[in-house]
């Protein structure tokens, strides 16, 4: 008999495209405070920098 875990179904969603996995995958940890941090934080340094550089 198969194992309860394997044999459970996915959760349903509109166009297929959700699945959840128990497996963890190898790769970096980064908080996702982070990814939005460092994106917003270049995109004001470019401004101050277009603003305060170029007369």
């Amino acid at each position: 008999m198969a194992d309860s875990k394997t044999s459970a179904s996915l959760p349903a969603s509109g166009a297929g495209l959700l699945r959840f996995f128990e497996d963890e995958t190898k790769g970096f940890k980064v908080d996702p405070k982070v990814v939005v941090t460092i994106p917003i934080s270049l995109i004001i340094v470019s401004w101050l920098l277009d603003i305060l550089l170029i007369p």
